[in-house]
C-alpha cells in the first residue's frame, strides 16, 4: 500500500511539471513585498525567537554516558597492566614476556590476584622469572566481556 502511494505521488509530481501554470504577471500582482518594521514579522520578533533558540541550545543537558571504562588505562598503554583484560600485545615492551609467557597469561585467566599467575601449568622457570621481574606492573581487575576475545588476538598484524 505504501509503495503504491509513493508511486502515485511520484507520477503526479513529475506530471505536474508539464502542466501550464497561470501567467507570471497575474501571480506577481497578488504579492507585495514590504521592507518596513511594521510587517507581521518584525526584526524584534526575529531577534526574540533567535535568542530563545540560542538559549534552548545552550541549556541542552549533557550526555551522562560512561566516558571512559575504568579498565582502559590498564590495557597496556600505561605503567600498569591488567592481567584479566589486557591484550597479549600489551606485554611486548616487557622483556622476556612476549610471546610465550604473555600468551600463557592471557589464555589461562581470569585471575583473582597476580600471584595466581604462577599456578599456570606448563610455565617454565624462565617465564616465571620474567613474570617475577615485572610483577609490580601487573594488577587484576574484574574481567570485562568486551575484552575477552581480544585478549588473545585483537586483529592487529604487522
Amino acid at each position: 500500500m505504501k509503495f503504491t502511494t509513493v508511486a502515485v505521488l511520484a507520477c503526479v509530481g513529475s506530471a505536474s511539471a508539464f502542466v501550464p501554470h497561470a501567467l507570471p504577471a497575474a501571480r506577481m500582482s497578488a504579492r507585495t513585498t514590504t521592507m518596513s518594521a511594521e510587517s507581521p514579522a518584525s526584526r524584534g520578533d526575529f531577534l526574540k525567537s533567535a535568542a530563545g533558540a540560542a538559549a534552548l541550545l545552550g541549556l541542552a543537558a549533557p550526555a551522562l554516558a560512561e566516558v571512559d571504562n575504568p579498565v582502559v588505562p590498564f590495557l597496556g598503554g600505561g605503567d600498569k597492566i591488567d592481567v584479566n583484560n589486557a591484550n597479549v600485545r600489551a606485554y611486548i615492551k616487557l622483556s622476556g614476556m612476549y610471546p610465550s609467557a604473555a600468551g600463557k597469561i592471557v589464555s589461562n585467566g581470569p585471575y583473582s590476584s597476580v600471584s595466581e599467575i604462577y599456578n599456570i601449568k606448563g610455565l617454565s622457570n624462565e617465564e616465571k622469572a620474567a613474570i617475577k621481574k615485572h610483577e609490580s606492573r601487573f594488577i587484576t581487575m574484574d574481567p570485562q566481556a568486551m575484552y575477552t576475545i581480544d585478549r588473545i588476538n585483537n586483529g592487529l598484524y604487522r
